[in-house]
């Protein structure tokens, strides 16, 4: 048996509002639209990860969702122009990223990161 997909799964009465912030800031596409659940995604092939920690980092509370990017400065421009104010960062971190926090509309915490080169 070998693991597929992981998908993450975030209750909200309002599945509309998810688009706003999923779909227009971060660019991500509908990739299936029930009314009652929609997914969003896209077609780039992605490593199966699962991460269990005591801490978001650099004593910061575990983030719900962790969203790579491959240009942050973009996504928080994305963010800053959308309204939506950063809990924490911009900051490299000394593993290897830079990272922001947001909030969704859910209020989930949101670490959007990148890889440094």
């Amino acid at each position: 048996m070998q693991v597929k997909r992981i998908v993450a799964n975030i209750a909200s009465p309002d599945t509309a509002k998810a688009a706003a912030f999923y779909r227009d800031v971060l660019g991500l596409d509908i990739m299936m639209d029930h009314g009652w659940i929609v997914t969003f995604g896209n077609d780039v092939k992605m490593s199966v990860q699962l991460s269990i920690a005591s801490q978001g980092g650099a004593g910061t509370p575990v983030p719900d969702l962790s969203i790579e990017v491959d240009d942050i400065a973009a996504a928080e421009t994305r963010m800053r122009a959308a309204g939506i104010d950063l809990e924490y960062g911009p900051v490299d971190e000394e593993w290897g990223v830079r990272r922001f926090f947001v909030r969704d509309p859910f209020g989930r915490l949101v670490n959007v990161l990148a890889h440094k080169a």
